[in-house]
Protein backbone atom coordinates (compact mmCIF):
# COMPACT_ATOMS: atom_id res chain seq x y z
CA UNK A 1 0.00 0.00 0.00
CA UNK A 2 0.97 3.40 -0.75
CA UNK A 3 -0.14 6.81 0.68
CA UNK A 4 -1.55 8.87 -1.86
CA UNK A 5 -1.50 12.40 -0.28
CA UNK A 6 0.23 13.36 2.81
CA UNK A 7 0.67 16.63 4.96
CA UNK A 8 3.95 17.50 6.04
CA UNK A 9 4.03 17.96 10.15
CA UNK A 10 4.20 21.61 11.19
CA UNK A 11 7.40 22.48 13.09
CA UNK A 12 6.97 21.65 16.35
CA UNK A 13 8.04 24.31 18.89
CA UNK A 14 7.52 25.06 22.42
CA UNK A 15 5.40 28.16 23.07
CA UNK A 16 5.34 29.59 26.73
CA UNK A 17 4.82 28.04 29.94
CA UNK A 18 0.89 27.19 30.51
CA UNK A 19 0.94 26.24 27.13
CA UNK A 20 1.18 23.44 24.57
CA UNK A 21 3.49 23.21 21.29
CA UNK A 22 2.73 25.35 18.61
CA UNK A 23 1.83 22.42 16.79
CA UNK A 24 -1.31 21.50 18.80
CA UNK A 25 -3.16 25.44 19.11
CA UNK A 26 -6.62 25.48 20.56
CA UNK A 27 -9.25 26.65 18.39
CA UNK A 28 -9.91 30.31 19.84
CA UNK A 29 -13.99 29.49 19.43
CA UNK A 30 -16.05 26.31 18.95
CA UNK A 31 -17.26 25.69 15.69
CA UNK A 32 -16.17 25.62 11.55
CA UNK A 33 -14.03 27.71 9.83
CA UNK A 34 -16.21 29.59 7.58
CA UNK A 35 -13.74 31.35 5.82
CA UNK A 36 -10.56 29.78 4.80
CA UNK A 37 -6.91 30.33 4.56
CA UNK A 38 -5.99 31.80 1.17
CA UNK A 39 -2.36 32.28 0.55
CA UNK A 40 -1.47 35.42 -1.08
CA UNK A 41 0.87 35.26 -4.58
CA UNK A 42 3.17 38.22 -2.91
CA UNK A 43 3.21 40.11 -0.32
CA UNK A 44 0.79 42.57 -1.69
CA UNK A 45 -1.29 40.59 -3.65
CA UNK A 46 -5.09 39.58 -2.73
CA UNK A 47 -5.65 36.47 -0.03
CA UNK A 48 -7.42 35.77 2.58
CA UNK A 49 -4.25 35.36 5.65
CA UNK A 50 -6.42 33.88 7.99
CA UNK A 51 -9.20 32.05 9.09
CA UNK A 52 -12.20 33.15 10.23
CA UNK A 53 -15.36 31.56 12.03
CA UNK A 54 -18.67 32.94 12.63
CA UNK A 55 -19.72 32.36 16.07
CA UNK A 56 -22.44 34.11 18.39
CA UNK A 57 -21.90 37.74 18.94
CA UNK A 58 -20.75 37.66 22.44
CA UNK A 59 -18.85 34.67 22.28
CA UNK A 60 -15.87 33.97 24.72
CA UNK A 61 -12.43 34.22 22.23
CA UNK A 62 -9.38 32.04 23.83
CA UNK A 63 -6.10 31.92 23.25
CA UNK A 64 -4.99 29.53 21.32
CA UNK A 65 -1.73 28.92 23.24
CA UNK A 66 -0.07 30.91 25.79
CA UNK A 67 1.73 34.21 25.38
CA UNK A 68 2.20 37.66 25.85
CA UNK A 69 -0.20 40.29 24.98
CA UNK A 70 2.23 42.51 22.14
CA UNK A 71 -1.04 44.27 21.47
CA UNK A 72 -4.66 45.00 22.52
CA UNK A 73 -6.85 47.81 20.61
CA UNK A 74 -8.43 49.68 17.55
CA UNK A 75 -7.25 49.79 14.19
CA UNK A 76 -9.70 51.36 11.40
CA UNK A 77 -12.63 50.70 14.11
CA UNK A 78 -11.65 47.14 14.17
CA UNK A 79 -10.41 45.48 17.41
CA UNK A 80 -7.34 43.13 17.68
CA UNK A 81 -5.69 41.17 19.95
CA UNK A 82 -1.99 40.19 19.13
CA UNK A 83 -0.41 36.90 21.57
CA UNK A 84 3.26 36.64 20.87
CA UNK A 85 3.98 33.08 22.08
CA UNK A 86 7.55 31.80 22.80
CA UNK A 87 8.13 29.99 19.47
CA UNK A 88 8.23 33.44 17.56
CA UNK A 89 4.71 32.76 16.14
CA UNK A 90 2.36 36.09 16.36
CA UNK A 91 -1.59 35.23 16.93
CA UNK A 92 -3.84 37.85 15.99
CA UNK A 93 -7.34 37.62 17.32
CA UNK A 94 -9.38 40.42 15.10
CA UNK A 95 -13.25 41.68 14.76
CA UNK A 96 -13.29 41.72 18.72
CA UNK A 97 -16.37 43.34 20.25
CA UNK A 98 -14.46 43.94 23.83
CA UNK A 99 -10.83 42.78 25.13
CA UNK A 100 -10.27 42.71 28.82
CA UNK A 101 -6.68 41.82 28.02
CA UNK A 102 -3.35 44.84 27.94
CA UNK A 103 -0.08 45.03 25.91
CA UNK A 104 2.40 43.21 28.46
CA UNK A 105 -0.09 40.85 30.07
CA UNK A 106 0.63 36.96 29.90
CA UNK A 107 -1.97 34.70 28.89
CA UNK A 108 -2.20 30.99 29.36
CA UNK A 109 -3.50 28.36 26.88
CA UNK A 110 -7.99 29.19 27.04
CA UNK A 111 -7.67 32.08 28.86
CA UNK A 112 -10.51 35.05 27.64
CA UNK A 113 -8.90 37.47 25.57
CA UNK A 114 -12.01 39.19 24.20
CA UNK A 115 -15.63 38.23 23.07
CA UNK A 116 -16.74 38.37 19.60
CA UNK A 117 -18.66 39.59 17.06
CA UNK A 118 -20.95 37.94 14.35
CA UNK A 119 -17.27 37.29 12.68
CA UNK A 120 -13.85 36.41 14.10
CA UNK A 121 -10.48 36.66 12.36
CA UNK A 122 -7.82 33.99 13.51
CA UNK A 123 -4.29 34.53 11.65
CA UNK A 124 -0.90 33.80 12.20
CA UNK A 125 2.56 34.97 11.42
CA UNK A 126 6.25 33.89 11.70
CA UNK A 127 9.09 36.99 11.02
CA UNK A 128 5.71 38.97 9.29
CA UNK A 129 4.97 36.29 7.19
CA UNK A 130 1.43 34.72 7.34
CA UNK A 131 1.00 30.81 8.51
CA UNK A 132 -1.81 28.63 7.52
CA UNK A 133 -3.84 28.12 10.97
CA UNK A 134 -5.70 25.33 9.96
CA UNK A 135 -3.52 22.16 10.03
CA UNK A 136 -1.72 23.59 13.75
CA UNK A 137 -5.43 23.75 15.09
CA UNK A 138 -6.58 20.81 16.85
CA UNK A 139 -8.49 18.35 14.91
CA UNK A 140 -7.48 20.09 12.11
CA UNK A 141 -4.71 17.70 9.91
CA UNK A 142 -6.95 15.86 7.54
CA UNK A 143 -6.50 11.66 8.09
CA UNK A 144 -3.96 10.00 6.21
CA UNK A 145 -6.04 7.14 4.14
CA UNK A 146 -3.92 4.11 2.89
CA UNK A 147 -4.71 2.74 -0.82
CA UNK A 148 -3.78 -0.35 -2.68
CA UNK A 149 -1.95 0.40 -5.48
CA UNK A 150 -2.58 -2.73 -7.34
CA UNK A 151 -6.31 -2.00 -8.81
CA UNK A 152 -7.46 -3.41 -6.22
CA UNK A 153 -11.20 -1.31 -4.21
CA UNK A 154 -9.81 -0.52 -0.68
CA UNK A 155 -10.73 -2.61 2.10
CA UNK A 156 -14.35 -1.55 4.14
CA UNK A 157 -14.19 -1.28 7.96
CA UNK A 158 -15.63 -3.65 9.99
CA UNK A 159 -18.89 -2.86 10.84
CA UNK A 160 -19.42 -5.00 13.67
CA UNK A 161 -19.34 -3.43 16.77
CA UNK A 162 -17.95 -4.99 20.23
CA UNK A 163 -21.47 -4.71 21.76
CA UNK A 164 -22.93 -6.35 18.74
CA UNK A 165 -19.79 -8.86 18.52
CA UNK A 166 -20.67 -9.59 22.78
CA UNK A 167 -24.26 -10.05 22.25
CA UNK A 168 -23.96 -12.36 19.52
CA UNK A 169 -22.35 -15.04 21.81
Amino acid sequence: MVVLGAVAPPVMAQSSAGSRPAACLTPPVEGPIVVPYRQPACPYCSGHRGVEYHPAPGTAVRAAAGGVVTFAGVVVGTRYVVIAHADGVLATYGMLAASPVLRGQSVTVGAVVGTSTARLYFGLRRDGAPIDPTPLLSGGLPRARLVPTDGAAPLRRPTRTWASAAASR
